[in-house]
C-alpha cells in the first residue's frame, strides 16, 4: 500500500511538471515520506522457567541407644531356690519366696530388705519385675545393686509414681538424683513394672519398661551384690513381689571426654 501511494505522487508531480510554460520553474517535488518498518517479534528459543522453591527437611538425629554392650546372660534366678536370698519372718514384716516370686511385707513404718547370696558383677544390664499389690503414697520399693554390706546403691519406686536414687555408703544415705515423676512406675497397686540398670564403670543408667529415665555417675562402689527392698511409709503395710531376675554382660567402653 505505501508503494503504490508513493507511485502515485510521483506520477502526479511528473504531469504537473509537464504543463508548466518552459521559462518557469518547476515546484519542487514533495518529500518522499518516509517508511517505517512494521516491528518483527523476537523470536525467543528457549523462555526461561519458573526457578521452583526447593524444600528443605529437617536433618534428624539418632536417637542414642541408653543400654550400648548388653551381651549373654551371665546370671538369672527364677526364685525357685529359697537358700539363695534372705528369708524371714516377724511381726514386722515378712520376706518369702513361693512359687517362683519373692514377696517382701512390711507393717508401717519398716523398711524389708532380701539380698542375693550368689551374683557378685560389676558391668552389667539387670532387669527385675516388680508387682506391688498393697502400696499407696508415699511407701517404696526397688532394687540394690552393688551392694557390699552395708554400702550400696538403692533405685526407689514409690507408690505415687516418683523414682529417685540414693547412695547409702557404711549406713551414711546420700540422695543422688532428686525425685522426679514418672509415668512407668505404677500408681499404687495392683500394679507391675519391669526395672532395669545399666552400669559400666562409674555410670549408672536406670530404666522402666525398657524405657530410659536417668542416669548418674559415681566412683564409690564399682562391683557387688543385688538385692530388693520394700518399705512402709504411711499407717498401711505393703506388699511387693519380685520375680525374673536377668544379668547381661555388658561389653562396652565409654569415649573419652
Amino acid at each position: 500500500m505505501q508503494r503504490i501511494i508513493v507511485s502515485l505522487l510521483i506520477i502526479g508531480f511528473t504531469l504537473l511538471t509537464a504543463c508548466l510554460p518552459a521559462d518557469s520553474i518547476p515546484p519542487t517535488a514533495p518529500p518522499l515520506p518516509s517508511v517505517t518498518p512494521l516491528p518483527t517479534s523476537t523470536i525467543i528459543w528457549f523462555p526461561p522457567s519458573a526457578t521452583p522453591t526447593l524444600k528443605t527437611f529437617p536433618t534428624l538425629t539418632p536417637t542414642p541407644e541408653m543400654n550400648p554392650g548388653i551381651g549373654s546372660v551371665i546370671f538369672s534366678d527364677d526364685f525357685s531356690d529359697e537358700s539363695a536370698w534372705d528369708t524371714a519372718a516377724s511381726d514386722q514384716g515378712t520376706a518369702a519366696i513361693s512359687r517362683n516370686r519373692l514377696t517382701l511385707a512390711a507393717q508401717p513404718n519398716i523398711y524389708l530388705v532380701s539380698m542375693n547370696r550368689d551374683a557378685i558383677i560389676s558391668n552389667f544390664y539387670a532387669e527385675i519385675t516388680a508387682r506391688p499389690s498393697l502400696c499407696r503414697g508415699e511407701d517404696s520399693y526397688g532394687i540394690i545393686v552393688r551392694a557390699n554390706g552395708n554400702s550400696f546403691y538403692r533405685f526407689t519406686l514409690t507408690c505415687n509414681s516418683m523414682i529417685f536414687m540414693e547412695r547409702v555408703k557404711s549406713s551414711v544415705r546420700l540422695l543422688m538424683q532428686e525425685p522426679i515423676a514418672s509415668g512407668d512406675a505404677p500408681p499404687g497397686a495392683p500394679g507391675e513394672t519391669r526395672i532395669g540398670i545399666w552400669a559400666v564403670g562409674s555410670e549408672m543408667r536406670f530404666f522402666l519398661n525398657g524405657r530410659f529415665q536417668f542416669s548418674m555417675t559415681d566412683p564409690s562402689f564399682p562391683s557387688g551384690g543385688f538385692g530388693v527392698f520394700a518399705r512402709g511409709a504411711g499407717d498401711t503395710p505393703i506388699s511387693v513381689l519380685f520375680s525374673d531376675l536377668i544379668v547381661y554382660d555388658v561389653d562396652y567402653v565409654p569415649p573419652i571426654p
